[in-house]
């Protein structure tokens, strides 16, 4: 993949989703679509940022049981997306149907632990390792099932990728050095950072989306690469 990032355009208005990735479009290596863009606009949104002409990342996070995680997953084969999530909690058996049921040229990963996560909120919802020991985990789980790769955190890339040395890696909650904000992400770090240590997709969007000069702000990134 010549360029690994993919713009985040979690947008309420399509016509601002729009415009934004048609100014960036030569600067990302594709687009992610997240449950807030996909409840919005459902699949005529899709298909119209399709038309951009870059690969389509839609980050659904399907997490239910196998027949319904299954049957999704080929409702959205007429959106072709290059990448979709599910939550590797839903079990090996969902993540083995959901595989089964994407289109041949989807690439199907399993997140592994939020990146609005830290050890203390593991703990509150009852897991007892530290969230590296909980991605690793979640991360074997998804191979053995056969997914394409995970959605880690930058921090937990690198211990994936010496498991996985074929692994298809999404890292997401990164932030470029000059960035001081970090929103609602705990685990951040930089893209270059993200991609020394194994990551295949770089996921970006507030430091560009929200930058006063987008444009700027994706070549700026693209250039640390």
């Amino acid at each position: 993949m010549s360029n690994p990032i993919y713009l985040a355009l979690d947008l309420p208005r399509l016509d601002s989703a729009l415009a934004l990735a048609r100014k960036v479009h030569a600067h990302v290596g594709g687009l992610k679509l997240g449950l807030e863009f996909f409840c919005a606009h459902g699949q005529h949104g899709v298909h119209e940022v399709a038309k951009i002409g870059l690969p389509i990342f839609l980050d659904l996070k399907l997490h239910d049981i196998p027949n319904t995680v299954a049957a999704a997953m080929q409702a959205i084969h007429v959106v072709e997306p290059a990448i979709v999530t599910v939550h590797a909690a839903g079990g090996r058996a969902m993540m083995e149907d959901a595989k089964a049921a994407a289109g041949e040229n989807t690439k199907v990963v399993a997140v592994t632990v939020l990146t609005s996560l830290d050890d203390a909120d593991l703990a509150r919802i009852g897991v007892p390792d530290d969230a590296t020991a909980q991605a690793l985990r979640l991360a074997d789980l998804a191979q053995e099932a056969g997914l394409d790769g995970v959605v880690c955190s930058g921090h937990e890339v690198a211990a994936i990728h010496r498991r996985w040395k074929h692994g298809f890696l999404v890292v997401p909650g990164l932030r470029p050095a000059a960035s001081g904000a970090s929103g609602d992400q705990k685990r951040i770090v930089t893209p270059r950072a993200a991609r020394d240590a194994g990551a295949s997709v770089l996921v970006i969007g507030r430091p560009i989306s929200r930058a006063e000069d987008p444009v700027a702000a994706a070549r700026a990134i693209e250039g640390t690469l």
